[in-house]
């Protein structure tokens, strides 16, 4: 029995890498015994990137595992599956932190799916973070915005960075954050993810494509989350660009608890269960109303609430 990571899945196969101790790693390919098909593991992909699996040799020869048990995850971060509205996909596992590439041009990050990313990423205790790529193209207004949200998610306690990947610029801060952590790396199609990896991992090469023309929106390159170990220490892995960020197991009472300015005032409100949209004594619309808590920050929370079914049992 040998204990290794889950570097790349297929839904049906998985690329592992061992980890024993004292032991050079090796590389296999590997496919997932069939109780777990049966067991409690209700998303679309029990075994995810990220994880720590123990596996076997299959008998006919060292070409390829067995994958027999995933071990315990210390998190993981979830996502509404893209096909099943009512499933979720563990988009990795195992995370020290997670990495949100946006964009203000060609294509434009709306401030509700970097809100979406960060509730998800609070949700699963993993510390994010968010990258504007594409400086390069900004004029004044794209400039004006970035000051604006960087002001807004750094009061809150968010790390936000402006590169150009393109004229490589603002990149070694960057690259210093991700030494020796395990980092998830998501966000549009289009908004230069992939480019990034390719400056900070220049041997991957990986596909490339621009924005289409006719929607405004990027082109789908990654397939498939992957892993890639960092030449100074560390991983990270690549997921598929999203278009939408759906969140999954999110009841409405809970959705303030993962916008940190506003659980620091949770207490305060008159009722526990505060929705804090049209309840009296309302410590978080008292603090919007005094501008010490967003009130775009408030509108997107109002929206994902919007967005939650309540419920029916």
């Amino acid at each position: 029995m040998m204990k290794a990571l889950v570097y790349k899945s297929t839904g049906s196969w998985y690329i592992v890498k061992t980890i024993d101790q004292g032991n050079e790693p090796r590389t296999y390919n590997a496919r997932m015994k069939g109780v777990f098909k049966i067991d409690d593991i209700t998303s679309t992909n029990p075994v995810a990137v990220g994880d720590e699996v123990e596996i076997e040799m299959e008998n006919e020869g060292e070409g390829s595992v067995t994958i027999t048990r995933i071990l315990d995850r210390h998190n993981y971060i979830n996502r509404q599956s893209p096909r099943f509205a009512h499933q979720h996909h563990i988009i990795a596992s195992n995370l020290d932190q997670s990495m949100l590439v946006a964009t203000l041009k060609e294509p434009k990050t709306s401030q509700g799916f970097i809100d979406r990313f960060l509730v998800a990423s609070e949700m699963y205790h993993v510390p994010p973070m968010i990258v504007f790529n594409k400086a390069d193209l900004y004029k004044k207004k794209e400039q004006d915005r970035f000051e604006q949200w960087k002001g807004m998610y750094e009061n809150i306690g968010y790390r936000v960075f402006l590169v150009s990947v393109k004229d490589n610029e603002g990149l070694r801060p960057l690259e210093s954050e991700l030494v020796g952590k395990t980092t998830l790396i998501s966000g549009h199609s289009g908004v230069g993810k992939s480019s990034l990896l390719n400056v900070i991992l220049p041997e991957l090469t990986l596909k490339t494509q621009g924005v289409s023309g006719w929607s405004g929106k990027g082109q789908h390159t990654t397939t498939f989350a992957e892993m890639y170990d960092l030449p100074g220490g560390g991983r990270i892995i690549d997921t598929p660009g999203m278009r939408e960020f759906g969140l999954v197991d999110l009841e409405k009472q809970e959705v303030s608890h993962y916008y940190p300015e506003m659980r620091s005032r949770l207490n305060e409100c008159q009722f526990n269960n505060c929705l804090h949209v049209d309840e009296p004594d309302c410590a978080v619309k008292d603090a919007v109303e005094a501008g010490e808590i967003s009130a775009d920050r408030y509108v997107s929370y109002i929206n994902i609430l919007g967005s939650i079914e309540e419920k029916s049992y």
